[in-house]
């Protein structure tokens, strides 16, 4: 019973998946870049990053549990 349950749930992956993971690549490439900054460090990007990154990130992590 609980094996023919299993076989008739739809996986929640969408193309818009695909998306999410690209931009927190994008955001954790950005954030990089931005620390390795050598004269003057942006303060407020950094933070703004980060911001975005761990948000992205959390995001994923639901996201990806929800397959």
């Amino acid at each position: 019973m609980f094996l023919a349950e299993v076989a008739d749930t739809e996986s929640t992956y969408t193309t818009f998946d695909i998306f999410m993971l690209l931009f927190t690549i994008l955001i954790a490439v950005g954030l990089v870049r931005l620390l390795l900054q050598r004269p003057r460090k942006n303060v407020f990007a950094i933070g703004f990053g980060t911001v975005c990154l761990l948000v992205f990130l959390v995001a994923d992590f639901k996201m990806i549990s929800g397959w």
